[in-house]
């Protein structure tokens, strides 16, 4: 279970405690309310029934008081055949039709409370009542809390995801900027040495494979210092550049391994910066070989619409674990015994960042194979 838990399930579980205690507490709070409003509404109901059934010298000071301080709970009074005698604490005077509006207040404290039933000598009242605006808003305020949490976890995740991705974006820059750095030294001096072994004419052959590794490391050197900077987008042929890769790759991939490019197009123009994208095409390849164990065959398909290009590199290797499949893309991620698992994060960040596309796990099954998506802007 520790792969499905990490600091945001347990601020999640955190707030949902929260919440929890809020709405028992308040649900509490509110009960106790229902019921001493329901007491102050029988004392009301007593001080009508004093007053109805006063004798012209008794004292009704209290009961008087007592009708006139309830201001908040709604009350209404009918008759034995249901008839409406009397109300208060309702507002029918913003109403056009205050009659419906009674009927309609009283049907729903009908189904809120039981009615209070008084005897007078004119005969049998029944007095409905409803829940005064304080106690609705003690209802309602849990819920409220709720939203206001809800969405306080929100702009916390959105702050920390970004934070989280910015610190990325520093690592990749930083690494990415000294392993150029670092490369650049070395190479320099190798290509001095090659130009001393062309000169003293040595067989040309493995100079010439050593001038292609050095052309090769440069490229890689100059990869690199394109992941820091913004690149300049020039239009290109894309199924022209998946075939020089497609071809690069074969001749390095092992013998039972076949690499094959389909385009429903010979020509389709995509602004992109070929050093970056054949890096990321290398690198998917390259993961797609690591995945095979050394048979298989992968497709690179293009599928070019009106608006966007679709490149699916699809592998018959082992397929990805699905609680993996969210992983793949975190920089340090890796199920190889070697590599520092940076491969598909840089890939994703060129692709989104700098050419504005996106690239996710299209499907993946276990032991059938993996398809990875790019899709680009046409």
């Amino acid at each position: 279970m520790r792969q499905y838990i990490n600091w945001k399930t347990y601020l999640i579980v955190v707030a949902l405690g929260i919440v929890t205690a809020t709405l028992y507490y308040t649900n509490r709070l509110a009960g106790n309310l229902a019921i001493e409003e329901k007491r102050r509404v029988e004392q009301v109901v007593e001080g009508i029934k004093t007053m109805n059934n006063a004798k012209s010298n008794q004292d009704i000071s209290l009961a008087s008081d007592i009708i006139t301080q309830n201001i908040t709970i709604p009350l209404i009074i009918t008759d034995e055949q249901g008839h409406i005698k009397d109300y208060k604490n309702i507002d029918t005077l913003h109403s056009k039709n205050g009659r419906k509006l009674l009927q309609e207040k009283l049907e729903g404290y009908k189904s809120e409370h039981e009615p209070i039933v008084s005897d007078y000598e004119s005969g049998t009242n029944y007095i409905y009542y409803g829940e005064s605006y304080l106690l609705l808003q003690l209802r309602y305020f849990p819920y409220v809390q709720l939203t206001i949490i809800l969405l306080f976890l929100v702009v916390v995740l959105i702050a920390l995801s970004a934070a989280h991705r910015s610190i990325q974006n520093q690592v990749w820059v930083g690494l990415s900027k000294e392993t150029a750095h670092q490369l650049g030294t070395p190479l320099s001096s190798i290509e001095a040495w090659m130009e001393l072994l062309k000169e003293h004419e040595v067989n040309d052959e493995p100079v010439a494979e050593m001038q292609k590794d050095i052309d090769r490391l440069k490229l890689v050197a100059d990869r690199f210092s394109k992941v820091g900077s913004a690149p300049q987008l020039v239009e290109d042929n894309i199924v022209e550049r998946l075939q020089n890769m497609v071809d690069y790759m074969q001749k390095r991939a092992p013998k039972k391994v076949s690499i094959s490019l389909q385009a429903n197009k010979k020509e389709i123009p995509v602004n992109m910066s070929a050093p970056l994208f054949d890096w990321v095409i290398e690198n998917l390849i390259r993961n797609a070989l690591d995945a095979m164990g050394g048979s298989g065959s992968i497709e690179v398909r293009v599928t070019d619409l009106q608006h966007h290009v679709y490149i699916d590199v699809s592998d018959t290797g082992k397929g990805i674990p699905k609680h993996q499949v969210k992983k793949i893309f975190n920089p340090g991620f890796t199920t190889k015994k070697r590599g520092w698992g940076l491969g598909l994060s840089l890939s994703k960040r060129i692709i989104e960042k700098y050419h504005h596309g996106s690239l996710f796990v299209k499907q993946s099954e276990l032991d059938k194979g993996t398809t990875f998506r790019i899709i680009l802007r046409r």
